[in-house]
């Protein structure tokens, strides 16, 4: 009797220990996955909310977050972290304090026009070591102006992440009122100029000029499409006096002159009453689209084509893109530029440009696969050849510090020109000796 009641408190003995031993087993696993998690690298980004293209968007996190999921789930000892709320308006102004302060993100977004001055300062990481030894990487990917988008002095410093090119908005219920057809794609300035003459006039009779050929075509678009580089690599020399940057201003004047001294804006080409207007890509896909489409173009049908080519140039026009760059302080080098490749380089991602913004991809095989395409045609009447085409042929502005600077000085001086009588190569080429000396001295 004794023997039987020892076997069973030994039975409920073991039957406790196992039980003991399995709680402590899951509370050993549980804290150990609790501690492994703490223990995680973390990669910082630095992001902004809204459209880089001011245009409409509420998808401003979308393909951040798919990004960081797919990230993630390839690295699960790595989590990836960023801060919302940041507008586009306040985030340069964000990142560079956090710069200064010594705490900024391990890979962060780069506007174009902060690229020269980060580049300038140190606060990039020179990419060209990791791009090299990346056998899963090739720069030949991308559409070569974009990439040269992140380039200095012969390095690599960002990737492109999304690009946008300027092309020639036009009203195409205007040309055919007039019984024109749509331009093709290597029109010409003298092109440009016979349709803009023809259009400009007094169509309801009452003595002014109510219809006009163009508005806000500028002395750049007409030297980018004329092939004049106006600085040199280094960014401290400019030629204003050349045969090129002369017919560009010439050009422009001619232009300005069909219009009486009457000054063409965008709300002439928005109420239908202009005929051409060079706008980003990202507007042409931001506002083509119903509802967007009538809010803001009511009452004509409209279409993108190519910039005119000057004489000495092509149908070229400025690229704008939106860069990424990593934190040269970094102390995940490794997985910044593993997260920076799949936002860049990965072509599931790169796809939901198309989607959730309204720029393009810098990759070739993106932009140019039969899904887009058929979404481009089909939903945007955006003929893929053109984009195609307009992204091959772009140019972008030269990265040094004073560039701005710089062409505010030019823009100044070529609307004291054009609202003067003076000889225009004479008075750029004084011009250009005040600039130079202004760019000779770092500004």
């Amino acid at each position: 009797m004794k023997e039987g009641i020892i076997m069973k408190k030994d039975r409920k003995t073991i039957i406790h220990l196992g039980l003991f031993a399995v709680i402590c087993a899951a509370v050993i696993i549980i804290y150990a996955d609790l501690y492994k998690a703490g223990r995680k690298k973390v990669i910082t980004v630095g992001a902004f909310t809204g459209s880089y293209w001011e245009v409409p968007n509420g998808n401003s996190y979308k393909i951040l977050e798919n990004a960081i999921d797919k990230f993630e789930a390839e690295n699960p000892d790595v989590r990836v972290e960023y801060v919302s709320g940041i507008t586009k308006d306040n985030y340069s102004d964000w990142l560079y304090a956090r710069l200064l302060e010594g705490n900024a993100p391990d890979v962060f977004f780069v506007f174009d026009e902060d690229f020269n001055t980060l580049s300038e300062l140190g606060a990039m990481k020179d990419l060209s070591g990791l791009i090299e030894n990346d056998d899963s990487f090739s720069p030949d990917d991308y559409y070569t102006t974009s990439y040269s988008c992140g380039s200095h002095k012969g390095r690599q410093y960002a990737l492109p992440y999304e690009s946008a090119v300027n092309l020639m908005f036009v009203n195409k219920t205007i040309l055919s009122e007039e019984g024109i057809e749509l331009p093709s794609y290597d029109w010409s300035w003298e092109d440009f100029y016979d349709i803009c003459r023809t259009i400009t006039k007094d169509n309801n009779g009452d003595g002014i000029k109510d219809k006009f050929g163009v508005c806000n075509f500028t002395w750049q678009d007409a030297m980018v499409s004329n092939g004049v580089e106006l600085f040199d690599e280094e960014g401290n020399l400019v030629d204003l006096g050349s045969d090129g940057a002369v017919e560009a201003v010439a050009f422009t004047e001619r232009l300005e002159n069909l219009n009486d001294g009457y000054t063409v804006t965008s709300n002439d080409f928005d109420l239908g009453n202009a005929a051409f207007q060079p706008l980003m890509f990202s507007q042409y896909r931001a506002y083509k689209p119903y509802p967007l489409r009538v809010k803001k173009f009511s009452g004509f049908e409209w279409d993108c084509i190519t910039m005119p080519a000057g004489p000495n140039g092509k149908n070229t026009s400025y690229m704008d893109t939106l860069l990424l760059a990593i934190n040269n302080n970094t102390h995940n080098e490794k997985y910044a530029w593993e997260f920076m490749k799949i936002l860049s380089y990965d072509k599931d991602i790169q796809s939901q440009i198309f989607t959730y913004s309204e720029g393009a991809s810098p990759l070739r095989a993106v932009t140019n696969s039969p899904d887009i395409i058929k979404m481009l045609e089909d939903d945007e009447k955006i003929q893929a050849s053109l984009l195609d085409r307009a992204m091959e042929n772009a140019t972008v502005t030269p990265p040094f510090r004073n560039y701005n600077t710089a062409v505010r000085l030019i823009d100044s001086a070529v609307k004291e020109v054009l609202e003067g009588d003076s000889n225009i190569s004479m008075f750029l080429i004084k011009k250009q000796r005040d600039i130079n000396n202004y760019l000779k001295n770092g500004g």
